[in-house]
C-alpha cells in the first residue's frame, strides 16, 4: 500500500466492510477534535480547510487511478474533509458534533440540490466536491439551528 492509498483510505478505515463513509466521518470527528485546537481562529481554520481539501482532491485522484474505479467507497478522505467543513465557525459542543455528523451524513448520502452533479467532475474534484457541498450545507443548517434555538 502506498502513501496516497493510506491517506485516501483514512489510514485504512476505508476498507471497513460496512459503511466506510460513515466510519470515515467518525475519523473526521477525531481529527476535528485535534485540529480545532491547532487552528482555533476562523481564518486559520479556513486556510487549513482549503489545504486539507486541496490535498484531498489530489490524493483522491491518485487513489482513483490506483483502484481503477470512479469514486470507490474505499476513499474516505473526502468524508473527513466534508465533516471538517461542517464544523466551521461553530462553538465547540458535543451537540454540534452529533448534529453535524448526522446532517453531513444525510446530505452526503441523499445529495440534495443536485449535489450529485458535482460527482461528475473529473478525478479527485468529483470525489471531494460533493462532500465539500454536503459539508457546506450541513454547516449552514447548523448555523441556522444555532440562531433559531439560541445555542
Amino acid at each position: 500500500m502506498n502513501l496516497f492509498v493510506l491517506l485516501g483510505t483514512g489510514l485504512g478505515v476505508g476498507y471497513a466492510p460496512l459503511a466506510p463513509g460513515t466510519i470515515g466521518t467518525v475519523e473526521g470527528i477525531l481529527l476535528y477534535l485535534i485540529f480545532r485546537k491547532i487552528f482555533p481562529h476562523p481564518l486559520s481554520y479556513i486556510l487549513f480547510l482549503i489545504a486539507f481539501n486541496g490535498v484531498g482532491v489530489w490524493i483522491s485522484g491518485k487513489c482513483e487511478n490506483y483502484f481503477k474505479k470512479k469514486d470507490t467507497p474505499l476513499i474516505v478522505i473526502d468524508e473527513i474533509g466534508g465533516f471538517l467543513i461542517t464544523m466551521f465557525a461553530l462553538p465547540f459542543s458535543f451537540r454540534f458534533i452529533l448534529l453535524g455528523f448526522i446532517l453531513f451524513r444525510v446530505f452526503d448520502i441523499t445529495k440534495p440540490f443536485n449535489i450529485e452533479k458535482i460527482q461528475k467532475l473529473p478525478s479527485g474534484w468529483g470525489i471531494v466536491g460533493d462532500d465539500i457541498a454536503a459539508g457546506i450545507l450541513a454547516n449552514i443548517m447548523l448555523h441556522i439551528i444555532k440562531s433559531m434555538v439560541g445555542w
